[in-house]
């Protein structure tokens, strides 16, 4: 099917179920641009006019199909334009307006209805009639199953592969509401049927992919390493990217008078200080519950800095996530831990991003740190509905890296995913990931055997390393992020991965929360770990001579 006609006047696509004819060349042909402007406006209006007719002549559910992008129209005589039409909408926001009364007024703030998507239970291979709408308050199946959002592909697959390219592509960079956002440029895949007035972002996503060159070279020997660095966000790191969707689905809740007084979550740290950012953008309460001295005061100050009701417990983060769903079953809080599938469907948007990122070739392995193990599903899901609409031809195969203090999903893989048993998660550096009984160890192991999956583990010691040799190589990586790099080099060691295997390594938050075990390790204060990689700073006397000693010495010079 032929690629619907994007706007060249808005800046954005056109919306589906909103697309515009072509106008004949000869139409638009004229002396003066002015003239030229006013006949194509002239014929995008009519064209709008003449579907919106069609829209509310329907009966039911509306849904257009696209209109040929061939289709010609006649030409319209300039002072019948001038008596007959609106006066063509100016791009240039007025000094009274900001960004959502912008986008009301280019009407870009309408729900996009031609699209759905619902909760079903996820219960892959049992097939199942059971569905929620999205508007719902509700977490698992009447089975006790995980839900997921499903999405109707069908009317998605009424646009081709290059039109979707072509919209999300128009979209990257723009401060056009809500497209600016890395999740939002995809909300016809996210949360379609969502009033743009009801979002909330901060314009998260859009993160940096960056060539891997010296520790690609030097270390690991590869020539087409990259890290997907989903740290350099609002709140630096990847949460960002799911509660984004989950605090704007809770602002409409609201809006329809849903009884919903806040949104709570237990967190190991990342977590909560999205919801508290987002709830604060929002003008919602959020209630946070902490595992007790185990997280980093970056990580704790954020959500007490952006105004959260913090509970610190003392118990493990599973524990807190004991608590949290028995407490949001007996008050109108809002569950936003990831056993609510909402935030996955925000966070599947940077495997879109990736593809995006390389012109929509698709990368040979994808590495993801997995602690509730969430986000490999969620990688799963974008890479897997850009194949299913065409936009690639295959999914890379993934790679779960979890630490060995917490690793029940590794041991699973080496079970051949025959048996799975929870355990008590021992304390490691990569804090965020220290769940010893993942929520969604169904959907990763769903994920991981439909991709040619594997699961690979980092002790402390070598994660803590993996760390320090990349950020000695420019990079400055949290301990997550060394447990990703810990499986990539064990792999390469293994020959699984080869030296010129396309890879992305994920790295889901930024160094700067984790000062503390850096500060520790190159310290070297870090009982049991030999810190191999250790840079302490070197103390001299305050004179010259001493000091070209130790530079002789340490640069090596005579």
């Amino acid at each position: 099917m032929a690629s619907p006609a994007l706007s060249i006047a808005s800046g954005v696509g056109v919306r589906p179920g909103f697309n515009v004819p072509s106008c004949s060349s000869a139409s638009l042909r004229s002396s003066s641009s002015s003239v030229g402007q006013a006949r194509l406006s002239r014929c995008v209006w009519e064209s709008s006019r003449r579907q919106q007719k069609r829209l509310r002549s329907s009966s039911g559910r509306r849904e257009l199909a696209p209109v040929l992008a061939s289709a010609e129209l006649n030409t319209v005589p300039l002072a019948e334009v001038a008596a007959d039409s609106p006066a063509p909408i100016s791009d240039k926001r007025l000094d009274n307006e900001d960004i959502k009364e912008e986008a009301r007024r280019h009407g870009r703030s309408e729900p996009e209805t031609t699209f759905s998507a619902k909760y079903v239970p996820f219960t892959p291979g049992t097939p199942s009639t059971e569905e929620y709408s999205l508007d719902e308050v509700i977490y698992r199946s009447k089975t006790g199953a995980l839900l997921d959002v499903q999405h109707d592909m069908d009317a998605l697959k009424k646009f081709d592969a290059n039109y979707w390219k072509n919209l999300f592509d128009s979209r990257v960079g723009k401060t056009t509401w809500p497209y600016g956002s890395g999740v939002w440029s995809k909300k016809e895949w996210v949360l379609p049927e969502i009033d743009n007035d009801d979002i909330v972002s901060v314009f998260e996503g859009n993160s940096n992919l960056f060539w891997a060159e010296r520790f690609g070279r030097e270390v690991v020997q590869m020539n087409d390493l990259w890290v997907k660095h989903c740290g350099i966000s609002h709140t630096g790191s990847f949460k960002d990217l799911g509660m984004t969707v989950l605090v704007s689905q809770v602002n409409r809740l609201r809006r329809l008078k849903k009884p919903v007084v806040g949104v709570g979550c237990a967190s190991t740290g990342d977590t909560s200080a999205a919801l508290s950012a987002y709830c604060a953008a929002a003008g919602i309460p959020a209630i946070v519950f902490l595992p007790a001295n185990k997280i980093s005061i970056a990580q704790l100050v954020q959500p007490i800095a952006n105004g959260a009701l913090v509970l610190s417990l003392d118990t493990d983060f599973d524990g807190c996530m004991r608590l949290i769903r028995e407490v949001t079953a007996e008050l109108p809080i809002y569950l936003a831990n990831s056993l609510n599938s909402l935030r996955l469907e925000g966070q599947k948007t940077a495997a879109i991003e990736i593809c995006q990122q390389f012109d929509w070739q698709v990368p040979d392995w994808v590495i993801v740190p997995g602690g509730n193990l969430g986000n490999i599903y969620a990688f799963y899901k974008g890479f897997n509905m850009c194949k299913e609409l065409g936009l690639i031809d295959r999914i890379p195969r993934l790679v779960c890296a979890q630490a060995a203090n917490a690793n029940p999903l590794y041991r699973a893989y080496k079970d051949g995913f025959e048996n799975f048993s929870p355990i008590t998660a021992s304390a490691t550096f990569a804090s965020a990931i220290q769940i010893g009984d993942p929520v969604s160890i169904d959907r990763a192991i769903y994920a991981l055997q439909r991709c040619d999956g594997i699961v690979e583990e980092a002790t402390e010691e070598e994660l803590m390393d993996a760390a320090a040799i990349a950020d000695q190589t420019g990079m400055f990586t949290c301990p997550h992020t060394g447990v990703a790099l810990t499986a990539l080099m064990k792999l390469r060691k293994r020959g699984v991965i080869g030296p010129t295997d396309r890879t992305v390594v994920v790295s889901t938050a930024h160094g700067l929360k984790f000062t503390q075990s850096k500060i520790a390790y190159h310290s070297k204060e870090l009982e049991g770990l030999a810190c191999t990689y250790a840079n302490p700073p070197v103390a001299v006397r305050d004179d010259f001579g001493s000091v070209m000693d130790v530079l002789r010495q340490k640069l090596s010079l005579r």
